[in-house]
């Protein structure tokens, strides 16, 4: 496990504690589309939470670690699910070597040592799990652990991020306004063509005609919503696709295999993408 990063699988390991915590060691690319790094800065600083919303693969999770990299806070990223529990982020009892002893959750490490707790698909997690985070969002920041009667006050540099993407929500996984007001909510979307061409570029390694062409054939993917496409083509897709032309794969085949598979199963939703790539490299 890497001493930058700490990725729990809440389900398994609530035994977050155990790892040490350090920020990234190394900038990660990021290329800014608005003004979103001066939010962020300007929420950090008055110990304001942040909300990201914005289509999967557009760069939240990217953007948390350039953040947490820029303020020099180590992250603490938990992948959010249906069986996701507030024991699950707090902590729990554990029995080892004969002993009961008590382990902290994710969200506990964070909060005592002054990480960044990413949450990432909140909305995934059941709505008691959700409310379980409110007292470390307004102007208590205080986590109380009920099974050990603790109330923990959080560490001055602890920053709460959680995301979701709204574009395929139903009414029955979306945040309460409860929860929604607590947060300074920053709204995200695939960058201008002329910077989604240089992420893919930088990322992929591919040329940059070749990372240009990428960018107009998501753009064209993304209009098939309209058709009854769920999500369209991710900015992280193109990239993918770009690294396998890099490798030396035809970009026809490296475009069906990266972004019209991962897409839909769907015969003529295929056949749609398959012929918008044709189009886009016919030789």
């Amino acid at each position: 496990m890497s001493l930058r990063e700490l990725r729990v699988d809440a389900r398994r390991d609530a035994g977050a504690g155990d790892a040490s915590l350090e920020p990234p060691a190394h900038e990660p690319y990021y290329l800014p589309t608005g003004d979103e790094i001066a939010l962020f800065e300007a929420a950090h600083a008055h110990r304001l939470p942040v909300l990201l919303k914005g289509p999967t693969g557009c760069g939240k999770t990217r953007f948390v670690h350039y953040m947490a990299w820029r303020i020099g806070l180590p992250v603490v990223t938990v992948s959010c699910h249906d069986d996701l529990s507030a024991n699950d982020l707090s902590g729990r009892y554990l029995v080892r070597g004969g002993e009961t002893v008590w382990q902290d959750g994710p969200l506990t490490v964070a909060a005592r040592s002054g990480a960044l707790c990413y949450l990432d698909e909140v909305v995934e997690a059941r709505q008691d799990t959700v409310v379980a985070i409110h007292p470390l969002t307004d102007d208590r920041r205080i986590l109380p652990i009920e099974k050990t009667g603790e109330r923990i006050e959080a560490h001055p540099d602890f920053q709460l991020v959680i995301s979701y993407n709204p574009g395929y929500q139903s009414l029955a996984k979306d945040l309460k306004p409860s929860t929604r007001q607590r947060f300074v909510a920053l709204d995200f979307d695939f960058p201008p063509p002329d910077r989604e061409a240089e992420i893919v570029r930088h990322e992929s390694g591919v040329e940059a005609g070749t990372a240009r062409e990428l960018v107009r054939l998501g753009g064209r993917v993304r209009r098939l919503r309209e058709r009854g496409l769920v999500e369209g083509a991710s900015t992280r897709l193109l990239v993918h696709a770009g690294r396998l032309v890099a490798t030396g794969i035809d970009p026809r085949r490296a475009c069906e295999v990266a972004i019209a598979g991962p897409l839909s199963d769907d015969p003529d939703l295929r056949a749609g993408i398959s012929e918008l790539i044709r189009a886009t490299w016919p030789g």
